[in-house]
């Protein structure tokens, strides 16, 4: 059977959406919270990409019978697999859930020397965490492009203080690492979520501790190594390899004791992507809703802002980082990694009450 690929379009929220879904014009995405009128279906055959073009359901469901039974059976599976209402992750609603970034480490390409000692590194925590953050993400090794890699040990000398400082706080932890052993001294340490770039495949004890804990875990797209990922990464076409990608790594992870309701997908602006990709991942966002996981998106103070724009710095691109956030939103996205916290929210909110009309 083939694979179709269904990104939803024309999204409708709340009572419209509803009222949408109702009158059988619109499909249902994430149990009903949001419905979309229109889908762009494609499939693939040899890797390469075939569109079928913008569907809308009204047409769907008066032409569906021209359509390869096959081909068909697919596109419902996808469907069914979009409607389906998303369970809580690590304890939190469908969201959107603020995660707010605590990068303790010199090299980071932001704010990098900012938070990195223990003291500063709290205090800057608990002001995300009044701000809104639901979830603290705590890194200990720079992954920007062209970062060298970090001692385990120095990672977790940098780290697990502040976890244990944040845990004991009652905040909720993650820990944004690619190595196993950190991530069991921070999940000892209070750490409640693992945050993987490699998707745990990056050191192969990672899949089993995290499903020893019991803890979610949010796996994260990747090409190449930190290292060397900027140069010249290639795709087929990168929201559907991105896609393969993770329904191979989210059976993976399932076979292996991590039940799905506890893995969130994050396609990894930036890792290993230009800004063409980058690009072709945002249209496409609504598309990984159809894995059954929270969908995460991490665009926050990004290069491509800059490069889209008039070449800022990294601490002079919060309105790009917003108008990103707004767009992962609209399109159901569960998790926003964020350093601007404060200003993030209110983003959120206002953009929330126009949506709804009062």
């Amino acid at each position: 059977m083939p694979t179709a690929y269904i990104t939803p379009r024309a999204l409708l929220t709340d009572a419209a959406a509803a009222e949408a879904v109702a009158a059988r014009w619109a499909w249902p995405l994430r149990g009903g919270k949001f419905a979309f009128a229109a889908m762009d279906v494609s499939t693939r055959a040899d890797g390469a990409r075939r569109t079928l073009g913008t569907i809308v359901r009204t047409a769907y469901e008066k032409d569906a019978g021209g359509i390869p039974r096959d081909l068909r059976k697919a596109i419902e599976d996808q469907l069914a697999a979009l409607a389906a209402a998303p369970k809580p992750f690590a304890g939190f609603d469908t969201g959107p859930i603020l995660m707010g970034v605590l990068n303790v480490t010199p090299d980071s390409f932001s704010d990098g020397g900012q938070h990195s000692t223990t003291a500063a590194a709290v205090a800057h925590a608990i002001a995300l965490a009044d701000a809104g953050a639901g979830i603290i993400d705590v890194g200990g090794e720079s992954t920007r492009p062209g970062a060298v890699p970090v001692d385990q040990a120095e990672e977790i000398q940098r780290a697990i203080p502040v976890i244990q400082a944040l845990a004991a706080r009652g905040l909720t932890v993650s820990i944004d690492t690619r190595h196993a052993a950190v991530m069991r001294e921070a999940v000892n340490a209070g750490a409640k979520i693992v945050n993987d770039i490699t998707a745990l495949t990056g050191d192969p004890q990672s899949l089993a501790i995290v499903a020893d804990a019991g803890v979610p875990v949010m796996l994260m797209h990747m090409q190449g190594e930190p290292q060397t990922m900027q140069r010249d990464p290639t795709y087929v076409w990168a929201p559907g390899d991105i896609y393969d990608y993770f329904s191979t790594r989210v059976a993976a992870c399932v076979a292996g004791g991590i039940r799905k309701d506890r893995i969130a997908v994050d396609p990894g602006i930036g890792f290993g992507k230009t800004d063409v990709h980058n690009a072709e991942i945002f249209n496409h966002l609504a598309m990984f809703h159809g894995l059954g996981c929270a969908v995460a998106l991490g665009a926050s103070r990004k290069g491509f802002i800059s490069r889209m724009s008039r070449g800022e710095g990294a601490d002079n691109r919060l309105a790009g980082s917003l108008a990103a956030v707004l767009h992962g939103a609209a399109q159901g996205v569960q998790i926003l990694r964020v350093h601007d916290v404060a200003e993030t929210r209110q983003a959120l909110a206002v953009a929330e009450r126009l949506t709804r009309g009062r």
